[in-house]
């Protein structure tokens, strides 16, 4: 037998269920700014995300300049800013860049603001921490730290997020440490608000106290993945367990594999006639096989589900 879980007293700062959204390109490799609305609008109101990142690392951020996120920035705002909480992602190796970047995204009508951990330098925790407070004293907003050693070579130790949790405007972390004893002692002592960063992530992080879950998954499958945390959220555990566990094809096919997910995302939205575009260089386009593996991965997760999602999936892939 289930309990239901009391509702959080306050909304969660970034959102529940948010995209992590790919930026859309045109066939030339320019900005699709109309086509980020579009996109933008389909997973608001269609796909039931109540948030989405901009120029994170799905949304392909080290190769577009600093122009096109703003132009991106309000160019979602617009569609759909009314309706969902929108932060950007604004982190670089360089804390004045970061901190310029901050308060242009501000300026632009963010809600939020994902600052990712420097890159490449590896500094030390005291430089980590004070080039995050830096740019979290940039504007007013409300920042969600982005904890992602694999891709940035220097994680947030327990520690650090203690003290940084004291400062007024870090209110959140996207979680992609893959560390579950360093997430539950932080979530224990403080009240930043947690995210999954990683899809496989999203229930066993829901179930020790997190906000919700920054998705890669969801920019092809926003309703299978806000299902999982409806599920749990009604108290319905063993339903949550299992739509959680319906996503892991489509999961294990977009990020689990050598293919970024910025490649594989854009693969699938193309193939779904979703706007998405090319990749940018360095990053190359996926081909036929991995587009067809990706279509058949996200119509088994669909079928696994009760969403009635599996009409968008064509039933041939095309060639």
């Amino acid at each position: 037998m289930t309990t239901p879980r009391r509702p959080p007293a306050t909304a969660p700062p970034f959102g529940r269920v948010v995209t992590a959204m790919i930026t859309p390109f045109t066939a030339d490799g320019a900005l699709d700014a109309e086509g980020a609305q579009r996109l933008a609008t389909h997973l608001v109101d269609d796909g039931g995300c109540d948030a989405l990142v901009l120029s994170g690392t799905t949304g392909e951020s080290p190769t577009t300049s600093d122009a096109e996120k703003e132009t991106l920035l309000r160019a979602v705002v617009e569609a759909v800013g009314d309706r969902a909480r929108i932060t950007a992602g604004i982190g670089t190796s360089d804390t004045r860049h970061s901190a310029a970047l901050a308060r242009s995204a501000e300026r632009a009508g963010a809600h939020g603001l994902l600052v990712v951990t420097p890159y490449y330098s590896r500094p030390t925790q005291e430089a980590v921490a004070h080039h995050l407070r830096t740019v979290a004293d940039a504007t007013g907003l409300p920042v969600m730290l982005y904890d992602i050693p694999g891709r940035t070579g220097t994680a947030l130790a327990a520690g650090t997020l203690l003290r940084l949790a004291a400062h007024p405007r870090i209110a959140g972390v996207k979680d992609c440490a893959y560390d579950p004893l360093k997430s539950a002692k932080v979530l224990a002592a403080t009240g930043l608000a947690y995210y999954a960063g990683c899809d496989e992530q999203i229930l066993p992080l829901r179930a020790l106290g997190g906000a919700g879950c920054v998705s890669t998954a969801g920019n092809a499958a926003p309703r299978a993945v806000r299902a999982v945390l409806d599920a749990f959220d009604a108290g319905d555990t063993a339903g949550a367990t299992r739509r959680q566990l319906a996503l892991i094809p489509l999961i294990e096919a977009v990020t689990g594999g050598e293919h970024p997910g910025a490649v594989t995302v854009k693969a699938l939205l193309n193939h779904l006639g979703l706007p998405a575009g090319p990749v940018r260089g360095p990053l190359l386009a996926a081909d036929a096989e991995l587009t067809r593996r990706l279509a058949d991965a996200l119509r088994t997760t669909l079928d696994r589900t009760a969403d009635g999602d599996t009409a968008a999936v064509p039933a041939v892939v095309p060639g």
